[in-house]
């Protein structure tokens, strides 16, 4: 059972890892679809406290996917996950780089690179609309999660300023029974 249960998270974060063009936000609304409305490995919820628990935390975006390996199968999910998120992606990124560092001077390539800018900045403000989305637990929440947004947009601040600001606010909100 477990053996199948680590096969599943390799191979469900192994493909993930190879559309992951931007870092592992920028597939998160696929990690979501996968975990949550496919695999039902968790609620949106439970999604949605691993990414904030993930952004909170020191180190690499990927680590949503390594607690996302934990909550599944403990160490062993963790490690399965982080391999397989990781190794396919920095295989074809090692391969691609030196592929195209030899051919640097084609007109092609230029425009490859300048099509991957757009691509990569719609899939990671995508992952914002599904975590808007699985946070969502009532207007409280929404206005948060709008003015996190419109502060970030606006304002050169660190984006910490506005993760603090949304725990209070949702701290208070909900000691006085607010949602």
């Amino acid at each position: 059972m477990k053996a199948a249960l680590l096969l599943q998270i390799a191979t469900t974060f192994a493909a993930l890892s190879l559309v992951a063009v931007g870092g592992a936000n920028a597939v998160v609304p696929d990690i979501h679809r996968q975990v949550v409305d496919i695999l039902g490995w968790m609620d949106n919820a439970t999604f949605a406290n691993l990414f904030a628990i993930a952004q909170a935390a020191p180190g690499p975006n990927v680590l949503v996917v390594s607690l996302i390996g934990w909550h599944m199968a403990g160490l062993a999910g963790l490690a399965v996950a982080t391999i397989a998120m990781i190794l396919p992606s920095g295989l074809l990124a090692f391969a691609a780089g030196r592929i195209l560092n030899r051919l640097s001077g084609a007109r092609w390539v230029t425009i490859v690179k300048a099509g991957l800018i757009p691509l990569a900045t719609g899939l990671i403000l995508a992952s914002g609309v599904v975590m808007v989305r699985s946070a969502h637990q009532g207007s409280l929440t929404l206005a948060i999660s709008a003015f996190a947004a419109i502060f970030v947009v606006a304002c050169d601040y660190n984006p910490l300023w506005a993760l603090s600001g949304g725990a209070i606010i949702g701290l208070a909100g909900w000691a006085l029974g607010f949602q």
